[in-house]
């Protein structure tokens, strides 16, 4: 019996590869945002700690001092914040380039795919067409076998 074997199967393999190198890639790339949010809401979590402690510090014995550090380290975390929400930002444009770059390579695939399938469906309709043509011709022979039989 026949054996398929698609012409394209390297083209095949190389798009299966460079889809896995994709989903690797966006695999990182959704890493890298939520190692980045962890971060930012680690300083906005800071951030209302340092806004409470000023409360506290208000509405106890006021130290001026302490108040005064309390006000600089929430400046401080106010800039880091900002700071983070554009590493966010950043991060979150790797992620949709990843995507892009996924989606584009899983498209890819999926057409190389359609055509393996095409191509082994035409494959099928050759060889069913071969044994039918077989089979005409066995046919033919035999029912000629019969009547140059039958004659004698």
């Amino acid at each position: 019996m026949a054996v398929f074997r698609y012409k394209m199967k390297n083209v095949l393999d190389v798009k299966l590869k460079m889809e896995d190198q994709a989903k690797a890639a966006f695999a990182e790339a959704m890493a890298i945002l939520n190692a980045e949010e962890e971060k930012l809401q680690a300083l906005i979590d800071r951030h209302d700690w340092y806004e409470e402690e000023g409360r506290r510090m208000r509405r106890e014995a006021i130290d001026v001092n302490d108040l005064r550090d309390n006000t600089r380290a929430l400046d401080n975390l106010k800039e880091q914040i900002e700071a983070q929400k554009q590493n966010v930002a950043r991060a979150q444009a790797g992620v949709d380039r990843a995507r892009e770059v996924l989606n584009n390579a899983m498209q890819e695939r999926k057409i190389h795919e359609k055509l393996r399938d095409n191509a082994f469906e035409e494959f099928v309709h050759e060889l069913n067409a071969a044994e039918s043509k077989e089979i005409d011709e066995l046919v033919s022979y035999r029912h000629g076998l019969k009547v140059q039989n039958s004659k004698q």
